[in-house]
């Protein structure tokens, strides 16, 4: 099992920029991670993935260029590099993992351990 828990979140200013952790227990390198947020009244969505490996990477189009994910498998972390953030980046950030093969990484249900999520708030 895998148990991420995320941490760096923050109040930011807009173009500023913010740095997400998730650290897993166990073999959380073996798992393909990803990144979703939750803004207040909306549904989670999608925000970045990358494989097992850190070889592959996949953004959502809202934050593509502006948002970097990354892994270190030694140190059994992801992060969510987030830079030239907007009041719409707003939300609750969480990580994810998952064991699964396959192109269904925007979907959350491709996901089994969640952590607990944490706040991101950008202010203009």
């Amino acid at each position: 099992q895998v148990h991420p828990v995320e941490s760096g979140g923050g109040l930011v200013q807009a173009g500023g920029s913010l740095r997400l952790s998730c650290a897993g227990s166990g073999r959380s390198r073996d798992y393909a991670m990803g990144w979703f947020r939750q803004a207040p009244g909306k549904e989670r969505e999608f925000v970045a993935h990358v494989t097992w490996s850190g070889g592959n990477t996949y953004y959502a189009d809202s934050v593509k260029g502006r948002f970097i994910i990354s892994r270190d498998n030694a140190k059994n972390t992801v992060y969510l590099q987030m830079n030239s953030l907007i009041p719409e980046d707003t939300a609750v950030y969480y990580c994810a993992a998952s064991n699964l093969r396959g192109a269904n990484y925007y979907d959350g249900r491709f996901y089994t351990y969640w952590g607990q999520g944490t706040q991101v708030t950008v202010s203009s």
